[in-house]
Order: structure tokens, then C-alpha cells, then sequence
């Protein structure tokens, strides 16, 4: 039986640190603030807006949404979002995407500040990601792998990782942020030949193929660490999964991640730590 690697333990350590670093910036005169920018009301979107405001609450860390109208010209968004690039009193915002068709999503990512890039989205934030730099922030449930690693005192120097999937919010930064730690890293995708092969051969598997399900007992062995990074409603099980097979292959890894209560709240408490991070950077 593989242990559960849950990501309540991570985040009730988080919280403690983060509390009382947000103490000390109060104390200062900074009030640490998100501001939340959203168009429109899908439901992904709200759930994920009511989850990060709760643990900003529970930690100190205000929270400004700022809910626009799905039909908002792209002047009006743009100018929304320059204005909130340029208040000081805000540290970090959360800009919901994919935006209406009509705004070009590419020029807003683009047109955030770094500085207050808390999700990692920006090209200099991805910079700072490949060049080990603070030139913003990596993206959230990248940094949540790497921080449930820690927490669990699982080595990564030296060790072989296999990270399948290859996106900008999950794939390729995590494998920079393990190389910065002196892990071998071989990024998996789905022009990649014999995954299995190259899978098993590794220490810590991190899957984040964006398929449900889609990692069997055949791609792992006894001994391993697995990261599963993905999240899907499952309508036949009429329950969340991941992207393991999770109850094929917990009698076989090491440690695994629950889906759900892994990774997904860890990533919210990044998700807070970069605001006060860049209030820290910025008093």
C-alpha cells in the first residue's frame, strides 16, 4: 500500500508560516492584497475565486475581486488591467483566463506586471523559471509539486524524474524548478516513443498528461514516488480522478498523491504565498 502524499499536511504548514509572515508585514504598515481579475462567470472560474478567497482569509491576505462584465471591450479590460498594474496597494493578481474571444488573451498576458504575476503566466515569470531568477513567480501547481516533495522529505538530487506533459503551467517549469535542485529530467509528450520504458526507469513520476486516467500499472513500478498533478470529474465513477489510475497502481508505487486532496490545495496555498512573497519584494 502506497503512502498518501495528502496535501492537507503541506498546507496546514504553509499556513503557519505564511500567517505569521503576513504578521510581520502588517506590523510594517503593508497589507498584503490580491486583487482577483475576472470576465464573465463560468463555473470554473467562481469555484476557484471562492477557494483562494477562503485561504486568503484564513491566513490575513486581502482580497479585492474585481468582476467585469463578459461583454467588456478589449479598451476597457486593457485599461482595467493597467490600472491594476499600477496601483501599489495591490501585490498580486490572479487574471482568469481563457478571456472572451474578442480580448486578445496573448497581449493581456503579456501586459501583466511581473512583478505581480502570481501565477506564473508571463514570459518573464516563465524567464525566471529557466534562469533560477526572481523575475516573477512560477506557476502555482508547479511550485505545489515541488513543495509536497519537500514536505515529505522525498530527494530529488540525483534522482531520474519523468514528467509527462509538456505545457507551459505544468510541464516544463516543473522540470526546470527540479533541474535547479539537480534532478535528471526527462519530459514525456504525446510524440514520445515507448513512455512506459522511459517511466519506469525513473525515481519520481510526474504526471500531468491532461488525461484522465491515462496512467496505468503498466508505466510504473514498486519503489517510485508519483506526483499526479491532474484533476477530471470521472462520469462513470461519478467521482473526481486524476491522470492515474490510482487504484490500479497504489498496491504498486512507493507514495502517491490522492486526487482528490493532493496537489489542487497546495497549489491555492502558492497561489497566496506568491501575493505575500511580492509584497515582501516589494516593502
Amino acid at each position: 500500500m502506497a503512502k498518501l502524499l495528502k496535501g492537507k499536511e503541506v498546507t496546514e504548514r504553509l499556513n503557519v508560516e505564511l500567517i505569521k509572515q503576513v504578521e510581520v508585514l502588517k506590523a510594517s504598515g503593508v497589507i498584503p492584497t490580491l486583487a482577483i481579475l475576472r470576465v464573465g462567470e463560468r463555473p470554473d472560474d467562481l469555484s476557484y475565486e471562492r477557494g483562494a478567497i477562503k485561504r486568503c482569509e484564513l491566513i490575513g491576505v486581502e482580497v479585492k475581486v474585481i468582476a467585469l462584465e463578459e461583454t467588456i471591450s478589449e479598451k476597457d479590460f486593457f485599461n482595467k488591467l493597467q490600472e491594476l498594474n499600477e496601483d501599489i496597494t495591490i501585490h498580486g493578481i490572479l487574471m482568469f483566463r481563457p478571456l472572451p474571444k474578442h480580448i486578445d488573451s496573448e497581449k493581456a498576458r503579456q501586459l501583466l506586471a511581473a512583478s505581480k504575476d502570481i501565477d506564473g503566466c508571463t514570459d518573464l515569470s516563465l524567464a525566471g523559471v529557466f534562469t533560477n531568477t526572481k523575475l516573477g513567480f512560477a506557476p502555482c501547481t508547479a511550485e505545489a509539486a515541488m513543495e509536497i516533495l519537500h514536505h515529505y522529505n522525498i530527494p530529488v538530487a540525483g534522482k531520474k524524474v519523468a514528467v509527462i506533459g509538456r505545457s507551459l503551467v505544468i510541464g516544463r517549469p516543473v522540470a526546470m524548478l527540479l533541474m535547479h535542485e539537480n534532478a535528471t529530467v526527462t519530459i514525456c509528450h504525446t510524440k514520445t516513443v515507448d513512455v512506459p520504458a522511459i517511466t519506469k526507469d525513473a525515481d519520481i513520476v510526474i504526471v500531468a498528461s491532461g488525461q484522465m486516467e491515462s496512467v496505468g500499472k503498466d508505466f510504473l513500478r514498486p519503489g517510485q514516488v508519483v506526483i499526479d498533478v491532474g484533476i477530471s470529474w470521472n462520469d462513470s465513477k461519478n467521482k473526481l480522478c486524476g491522470d492515474v489510475k490510482f487504484d490500479e497502481v497504489e498496491n504498486i508505487v512507493d507514495a502517491i498523491t490522492p486526487v482528490p486532496g493532493g496537489v489542487g490545495g497546495v497549489t491555492t496555498s502558492i497561489l497566496v504565498k506568491h501575493v505575500i512573497e511580492a509584497a515582501t519584494r516589494n516593502n
